[in-house]
């Protein structure tokens, strides 16, 4: 059985965790379940962007409330705070003890400004480069980083979900 038939043979109860692990926003996993069964892995992605592109800020913010803040290592064990580690496992581990520290004044500086974490799609980035993005972001007003916000949260959802699917096979 190949991950998209693991996928599509899901219980609804453990499809709800995965795709709650995957993204903390419940209509989008909502709206990626209802499309059950998929023909593709092609198609599963598909349907989740959309899904993630259709999401309303309060949607978006739900999504928020599973993410540390960047630089800060998720606790616990479960598979959402395993990714996260993962996710951010390039920046923690490079950049010095005043990047760090300045990521963490950006990082308060951001929340002061706008109410919520900055989120970042971190896989592959360094805290210098974390720390410009925030740098810059900061500047934005609040509608573009709320899309921006929901564009960061979408590719983070994907990344995911391809490692789920990836997982399932």
């Amino acid at each position: 059985m190949d991950g998209v038939e693991a996928f599509n043979s899901l219980p609804a109860g453990k499809l709800e965790a995965e795709l709650l692990a995957v993204c903390a926003a419940p209509a989008w996993g909502s709206a990626v379940a209802a499309l059950r069964p998929y023909r593709s892995r092609d198609a599963v992605l598909a349907a989740a962007d959309a899904a993630a592109r259709g999401l309303s800020w309060p949607d978006v913010l739900q999504g928020l409330s599973a993410h540390p803040r960047i630089g800060e290592r998720a606790q616990g064990d479960s598979q959402e705070a395993a990714w996260s580690r993962r996710e951010q496992s390039t920046a923690a581990s490079s950049g010095d003890d005043d990047t760090r520290a300045a990521l963490i004044a950006a990082n308060h500086a951001y929340e002061d400004k706008f109410g919520h974490v900055f989120l970042i799609f971190a896989s592959g980035r360094t805290q210098e480069e974390i720390l410009a993005a925030a740098r810059e972001r900061i500047g934005n007003n609040e509608a573009l980083e709320r899309e921006i916000v929901a564009g960061e949260l979408r590719k983070i959802a994907l990344l995911r979900l391809e490692r789920l699917l990836d997982a399932l096979d």
